[in-house]
Order: structure tokens, then sequence, then C-alpha cells
């Protein structure tokens, strides 16, 4: 029961990222948002989420994880019922930073309390595979329920429904989850606020740049200002006795490897989803639950890639599942770049999208029990909040890049279909053009796909450098598992 309230609290916050792009399109033409605004739907969430799960972590070693948990879901349920019964875009963007600051408190305190809730040893490990399933899945199902809910109510269902969920998370965990120890100590304030800001700035820079190039002043300025403000966060941390982020906990390699593996994989995971969403919807003509319903495979081989990866990696340690998650992942990738707009969803997408889940099945595992393995019990909540920020903050910075590329590659495109629609075009498809700046589907979906393609190039990047780091970082064996696990080690030794 413990694990069920932990997984359904994890599953809540991890959809949440996803459930509404499928419902973009609805809240665009309900709210009056333009095309450039809307992206803050979704960025608003990822940004707070992860600017702050380290916060998160933190609150929980502090004040107690059990009561920290509760606090973040009923936070998570209030956002959610204030952005259902939004007006206008400000109210909803609001709404959704509140969902992050919610999301961040509860999400890090989820996966700490797996590791003082779990003997250490298969009870833990069968823990965490469901937890890394549950979050790997967690975005997939957000599609498949996005769709559901727009189709067959509205959109501010997609936001209705963690009412209730929240509600009976937050009754079930002082039932039966017990509160952890308290440690004393003190909020880091300024590095949470600068880590944030920084990682704002950044993202916006990256999303200005496929607007409106690399040479736009304010894109620059932003690049400019997110150096600055990310290099106080790390002399604030450098000089805090008690900092969100403890700095030696990079000193471990294996750590070091598996936060930049985590980065990498997110990036293209955040951007498959995007981009796929678009290309079903726009180019295969999908419906919203046609989408969703799509994208339910995903979380199947995910959870199948998990199980393979709880059940093998005593045998084989983690690494050889870290390698080959990663060329999985960028197999399937790869493989999306050959999407044209003769693609069907079997023969061009189906495929390519089980191989790379299966990969990112493997991975999750890994990663998890890697970041979270010999560390004090002090510092757990600090690890998971750094696991669960690079998976956040890779994302966002991941589908940022990925937009420039396909910006870049979309924009090329048009220079040649424009030309080409205007040669055919009738008077008032000319007139229609002049005045809406959109072209009809066959022209329109050729500059998708070409984005898309070019997207699909950079995630699978992605994934391979997140092969290549497993390869040369991660310097473990299977003999080392328990010793990693913290039995016959001193706690916070190196791994």
């Amino acid at each position: 029961m413990a694990l069920l309230v932990i997984a359904s609290c994890q599953l809540m916050v991890v959809l949440d990222i996803t459930i509404v792009n499928i419902a973009l399109p609805h809240i665009q033409r309900s709210l009056d948002f333009s095309t450039t605004s809307l992206s803050w739907v979704v960025n608003a969430y990822t940004l707070t989420f992860g600017g702050l799960l380290l916060l998160g972590g933190r609150a929980g070693d502090i004040l107690g994880r059990r009561r920290v948990f509760v606090f973040g879901v009923l936070l998570f349920v209030l956002a959610s019922l204030l952005g259902g019964l939004a007006q206008n875009g400000g109210q909803l963007l609001a709404a959704r930073a509140l969902q992050g600051v919610g999301g961040a408190i509860a999400s890090p305190t989820a996966l700490a309390l797996i590791s003082t809730t779990f003997r250490e040893g298969p009870q833990r490990n069968r823990a965490f595979g469901v937890f890394a399933a549950v979050s790997a899945g967690g975005g997939a199902i957000g599609l498949l329920a996005g769709g559901m809910l727009v189709e067959w109510l509205n959109w501010r269902w997609v936001l209705f429904v963690n009412v209730p969920i929240g509600l009976l998370i937050a009754f079930a965990a002082p039932r039966w989850i017990k509160e952890s120890e308290r440690h004393p100590g003190r909020f880091d304030l300024a590095g949470a606020l600068t880590s944030t800001a920084g990682m704002v700035l950044l993202v916006y820079g990256f999303i200005r740049a496929a607007q409106e190039g690399w040479r736009d002043p304010l894109t620059l300025a932003s690049f400019g200002a997110a150096a600055v403000v990310l290099t106080v966060f790390i002399a604030i941390e450098r000089r805090s006795r008690q900092p969100i982020t403890p700095l030696h906990m990079f000193a471990d390699r294996n750590r070091a490897g598996t936060y930049g593996i985590m980065l990498c994989l997110a990036a293209a995971m955040f951007g498959m989803f995007f981009f796929l969403t678009l290309f079903v919807q726009n180019v295969l003509d999908f419906s919203p639950l046609q989408a969703g319903l799509a994208f339910l495979p995903v979380s199947a081989v995910i959870a199948i890639g998990a199980g393979l990866a709880s059940r093998f990696l005593p045998v084989f340690g983690p690494k050889p599942f870290m390698v080959l998650g990663g060329l999985l992942a960028a197999a399937g990738l790869a493989w999306l770049t050959l999407t044209d707009v003769h693609s069907t969803y079997a023969g061009s997408v189906l495929g390519p999208m089980l191989v790379f889940s299966l990969g990112m099945g493997m991975e999750f595992v890994s990663l998890t029990l890697m970041a979270l393995s010999n560390v004090t019990t002090a510092e757990t909540g600090a690890a998971s909040g750094l696991l669960n920020a690079t998976q956040q903050v890779g994302g966002s910075l991941g589908l940022s890049i990925l937009v420039t590329m396909y910006g870049t590659a979309s924009a090329n495109e048009a220079e040649q279909q424009i030309p080409r629609f205007l040669q055919q075009a009738t008077p008032a498809e000319r007139v229609r053009f002049q005045r809406t700046g959109e072209l009809p589907p066959p022209f329109a979906d050729e500059i998708l796909t070409a984005g898309v393609s070019a997207a699909f190039i950079m995630a699978a990047i992605f994934t391979a450098l997140a092969a290549l780091i497993a390869l040369v970082a991660i310097q473990v064996r299977p003999s080392d598992l328990e010793r990693l696990q913290g039995n016959g080690a001193s706690p916070g030794g190196p791994a």
C-alpha cells in the first residue's frame, strides 16, 4: 500500500508534464494564446518543477518526508483546480507554475520515501523498478489520458482530474507511510532561486533563438544572463554550509555520470513525445483520442524494459543496461528521422517508438539505483531531488534545443514550399495566405515533417551521448552492488 501511494503520486506528477500536450490547440482557442505564448503552458510547469526539485528534496530531509510529501500533493491539487478554472492565459500560466512547485515538493520526497520504507536488496530493487516504470511511462499515459479527456469532456479536465486523485493520496499517506527521521538544517533559498532563474533564462534563450535567430539581441542577452546567474548559483553552493546541491556528490564518478546520462535521455524523451504528438495529429490526421492511443504501447514496453533490468541487474550490474539502453534509444530515434509525409503509424512510427521505449525502460532502473547508492541518510532527499531535477531540466533544455533545430529546418523547407504553393494557388488561396500566413495541408505537412526529422536527428545524438557517457564514466561491477547499496561500506564513501 505504501508503494501504491508513492507510485500514484509520482504518476500524477509526471503525467501532468505531457497530459496538456494534446489539449494545447483547445487551450489556445479557448484562452486566446498566440502560438509563441502557448509553449509556456508546458514550460511554466517543467521549469518550476525542475528548478525547485532540489529545494523540495532538502525540505523532506529537514521537516520530515511524509509531512512534506502530503503538503506538496495538496499544493498540486489546489493548483490543478485553479488551472481548470482559469479564465485567461495569465491565470493558467500562474496555475501551471504553482503546479510545478507542488510537484517539486512531492516528487523527490516520494523517491526518498522508497529508500526509507523498503529494505535494501531485492525488496528495494523491486520498488525502484515500479517507481522507474511509473516515472518513464507517465508521459505516455498522460498523452492517452489527455486524448480521452479532451475528446470526451473538454481541456479543463486534464487539470481537474488531478483533484480527486491527489486528495486520495493525501488521505492515504498518513495511514500507510511512516514519518522519516528529521535532520536539522537550513533552507538554501538563494541556491534554489538562482538555479531556477538561470534555467528559465537558458531555456528562454533557446526558444527565442528558434523564433528570432541566434543574432537577436534578446537571445544573446538571455544566454549571457543565464551564464551569470548559473555562475552565481555555483558560487552560492560552494560557500553554503548546507547547500541544496552538495557539490561533493559530483566527485563520485558513477553518480556524476548518472546525472549526465539522465540529462541527455530526458532531452531526447521530452522531444520525442512533443514532436510525435505534432506529427500524428497534423500529418497523420489522428484525433486527440487516436493520438493518445498511439502512445499507449510506449508505457507497456517501458515497463518490460524496467522489469528486465530489475531482474537481471544483480547478475550483470547496471552498466550494461545503461549502455544498451542508450544505444536502443538512439537506434529508435535514428529510425524516426526517416519519416515523411507518406509515412504511416504502423509502418514508420510504431516500430522505432517501441525500440526507443525498451531502451528507456532499461535506463531508468539503473539510473535510479546508481543515483541513490552509497548516499548518507541525511542526503537521500538531496540526491533524489538532483536526479529528478536533471530529468526535468534536461527535458526543458533538450526540448528548447530541438525546437531550435525544428525551427531552422522548417524555415528552410518553407522557403521551398511557399513558391510551389503560390504557383498553383487560386486568387482566394493567395489572399488567405497573405492574411494568415498559413499554408494548406500538403505544403504545411512537408514543412512540419522536415522540421520534425531534423529534431529527431538531434535527439538521437543526445541518446548516443548518453550511451557514451555510460561506457566511459560508469565503473561498477555486479559484485559491487551490495557495497553500492550501503552494505559493508562507510556512509557517503566513494562508490
